[in-house]
């Protein structure tokens, strides 16, 4: 069977799909286009079971865009190195049904080593994957919609390595609203939210 075909019969098609993404996403980083993408692969939460797992795969050993990339190319290639072997040993390609989950859960330990292998080969790229509270007391612009307290808004935050990140803010006193194009100082955070107070950049004291 010819190369191209094989890589698009059924049981390789999930497969071939995923190096085929991986391929796009490194040309979109590759030309810039992902800049905007908040890409820092932290999980916020409660330390436990979650944050072992998510350790244990690699996320947050470098950007997640990374992560991603290495992911899908050790997923596609084990999947179809997989389907070789079964097709050899059986006269036939195994079910995705089968396949895909199984193969998904090979890739993920791999992923997790050879992201701790690229983190300590470039370790300017593991620096960029930051905390989310390492954001805190940096100065933030309302990029889109206007914040008050219990309505927070989006704004646009660059940290220390020049990446940048969205992140939902409210201002941290109720007699204060953020507008579009606002800077904004992030002093804390609580879950997902940050909470800021503004320059002052868009107001003048008010004399009564």
């Amino acid at each position: 069977m010819p190369m191209f075909d094989q890589l698009l019969a059924p049981g390789n098609a999930v497969f071939s799909a995923a190096l085929l993404l991986m391929l796009m996403i490194g040309a979109v980083q590759a030309i810039g286009l992902a800049g905007d993408i908040d890409a820092d692969g932290d999980a916020d939460g409660d330390a436990g079971v979650a944050d072992t797992l998510l350790a244990w795969a690699g996320i947050g050993r470098v950007p997640f865009l990374m992560w991603l990339v290495i992911f899908l190319a050790l997923f596609g290639a084990l999947g179809l190195g997989l389907q070789q072997l079964i097709t050899a040993l059986t006269g036939g390609p195994g079910t995705n049904l089968l396949m895909v989950p199984l193969t998904a859960v090979g890739a993920l330990p791999v992923t997790g080593v050879a992201a701790r292998v690229v983190a300590r080969v470039l370790p300017g790229i593991e620096t960029t994957a930051i905390e989310r509270d390492d954001l805190i007391g940096r100065f933030a612009e309302i990029s889109i919609g206007t914040a008050r307290v219990g309505h927070p808004a989006r704004a646009r935050v660059t940290d220390e390595h020049g990446q940048p990140h969205q992140i939902m803010v409210e201002p941290d006193s109720a007699d204060q609203i953020f507008q579009t194009g606002e800077s904004v100082l992030l002093v804390k955070r609580e879950g997902d939210i940050f909470k800021a107070f503004t320059r002052g950049d868009f107001y003048l004291p008010r004399l009564d």
